[in-house]
C-alpha cells in the first residue's frame, strides 16, 4: 500500500451546481485546495474549454448554506467543508472598465453645456433688453379686486334671486326645502375620516362631531378641546342654534298653513313676511364665525377685537392674510363686502343677459350656493362641480373673464 493512501484526508462528497442548472457529485479529500475543486468542477461542466488560463480566474465557488466564497489557495478542510455540503459554481462579474479619458472629457463637456446659467451670464444676455418688471404688490392688488368684484356680483344676483323667487307662489314652500337642505348640508358637513380618528381614540360620536365643527375639522385641535373640556357638564349640550332651529321650522310651517287660506291681500302679506323671515333665517345660518384661536392669537399682538374680527371677516379666517390686512391699508374694507356690483354696469347686464343665468336664479339651491360663496370662498368648488350650480358658475366666471381682457 502506498504511504499517500495511508495517510490520505478524508473523502468528502459534494453536491455542485451551477447557475445554468447542471449538477454533480464531486468526491475530493479535505485537503484538496478550491482552486484544485474549481478547475475539476470546470472539467465537469465547461469540458475543452479549459485551455485559456483565465477560465478559472473568472469562476468562483460560493458555499450555498453560508454564502460564503471559498478562497482558492485555501484548503476544503480550512474552509471548514463538511460531507454532502452543496457548492455553487459561478461566473465572476466582469469588472468595470474604466472610462476613457477623452469620454470623461466629453461628458464633462456635456453637462457644462447643459448647465443652467448663474446671474452673471443671465444678466450679461438680457442687458439690452427693456426693463419690464413686474410689481408684486400690484399683482397682489389685482387678486384681491378680483375676489372683490365677484363677491359684488354675487351680493347683486343674491338681491335679483330672491326677488325673483318672491314672484313664485310656491316661494316659500321652496324656501322650506331650501332651509332643510341646508340643515343637512350641515349635518353632512363632518370630516368622516377626522371623526373616525377621534372615535378610535374612545371619544363619544356626538362629542367628537361637537369638538371637529368647533374647531374647523382640525383633529388636533378637536383633540385638545376635548381633553380640557372632559370634566366640563355642558360638553355634550349641542352647538348655539342647534336646538332652536327646529322651532321656527314649525312656525314656518305654521304659518305656511296660515297663508294656504283663502286668496287675499292680508294672507299675501302673511306670506310675504314669512319669506323675509326664512330669508332672514338662511342668513343667520351663514353669518361669519370667526376662528377663536386666531382672535385669539390677533389680540395677543395688540389689535382690538372688533378690528380683528373685521380681518377675519375679510380674509376668510385666514389668520396670516388678517394680520397683513390690519397692518396694511384694510383693503377692501368690512363694508365693501356687503356691497352690490353697479347694477347698470355691462358686466351685471351680460350675466342677467345669459339664458343659463336667468334660469338658474329661479333655483333655491343657487341662491344657497350664493349665500355660501359669499361666507365660505373655498366651498366655491364644491359648487362648480355641482350639477345644477355648476353651469351658473360656469358662464359667470367665463362673462367676466370675458369682459376683463376687453
Amino acid at each position: 500500500v502506498q504511504e499517500e493512501k495511508i495517510f490520505a484526508g478524508k473523502v468528502l462528497r459534494l453536491h455542485v451546481c451551477t447557475m445554468e442548472g447542471a449538477e454533480w457529485l464531486e468526491e475530493v479529500p479535505e485537503d484538496t485546495t478550491v482552486e484544485k475543486l474549481k478547475e475539476r468542477c470546470l472539467k465537469h461542466c465547461l469540458p475543452g474549454s479549459l485551455e485559456d488560463p483565465k477560465t478559472v480566474t473568472h469562476h468562483k465557488l460560493i458555499h450555498a448554506t453560508s454564502e460564503k466564497v471559498l478562497t482558492d489557495t485555501k484548503t476544503v478542510l480550512e474552509e471548514n467543508i463538511q460531507d454532502r455540503d452543496v457548492l455553487l459554481l459561478v461566473k465572476k462579474r466582469a469588472p468595470t472598465l474604466l472610462p476613457k479619458m477623452s469620454d470623461v472629457v466629453a461628458e464633462e463637456k456635456r453637462k457644462q453645456e447643459q448647465k443652467a446659467p448663474d446671474k452673471d451670464a443671465i444678466l450679461k444676455a438680457t442687458a439690452n433688453l427693456p426693463a419690464r418688471s413686474a410689481d408684486r404688490s400690484v399683482t397682489h392688488h389685482n387678486m384681491r379686486d378680483f375676489q372683490t368684484e365677484l363677491r359684488k356680483i354675487l351680493v347683486s344676483l343674491i338681491e335679483v334671486a330672491q326677488k325673483l323667487l318672491a314672484l313664485n307662489p310656491d316661494a316659500v314652500e321652496l324656501f322650506k326645502k331650501a332651509n332643510a337642505m341646508l340643515d343637512e348640508d350641515e349635518e353632512d358637513r363632518v370630516d368622516e375620516i377626522a371623526l373616525r380618528q377621534l372615535t378610535e381614540m374612545g371619544f363619544p360620536e356626538s362629542r367628537a362631531v361637537k369638538a371637529l365643527r368647533l374647531n374647523h375639522m382640525s383633529v388636533t385641535q378637536a383633540m385638545e378641546w376635548l381633553i380640557e373640556h372632559a370634566d366640563d357638564p355642558s360638553v355634550d349640550a349641542p352647538l348655539p342654534g342647534a336646538a332652536p332651529a327646529e322651532a321656527p321650522a314649525e312656525g314656518a310651517a305654521s304659518s305656511a298653513e296660515a297663508a294656504a287660506g283663502p286668496s287675499s291681500e292680508e294672507g299675501g302679506e302673511e306670506a310675504k313676511d314669512e319669506l323675509t323671515e326664512i330669508f332672514k333665517k338662511i342668513r343667520r345660518k351663514r353669518e361669519f364665525r370667526p376662528d377663536p384661536r386666531a382672535v385669539i392669537a390677533l389680540m395677543e399682538m395688540g389689535f382690538d377685537e372688533k378690528e380683528v374680527v373685521d380681518a377675519l371677516r375679510v380674509n376668510n379666517n385666514q389668520q396670516n392674510a388678517a394680520c397683513e390686512w390690519l397692518l396694511g391699508d384694510r383693503k377692501p374694507s368690512p363694508e365693501d363686502l356687503d356691497k352690490g356690483i353697479d347694477t347698470n354696469s355691462p358686466l351685471f347686464q351680460a350675466i342677467l343677459e345669459n339664458p343659463v343665468v336667468q334660469l338658474g336664479l329661479t333655483n333655491p339651491k343657487t341662491l344657497l350656493a350664493f349665500e355660501d360663496m359669499l361666507e365660505n370662498p373655498l366651498n366655491s368648488t364644491q359648487w362648480m362641480n355641482d350639477p345644477e350650480t355648476g353651469p351658473v358658475m360656469l358662464q359667470i366666471s367665463r362673462i367676466f373673464q370675458t369682459l376683463n381682457r376687453t
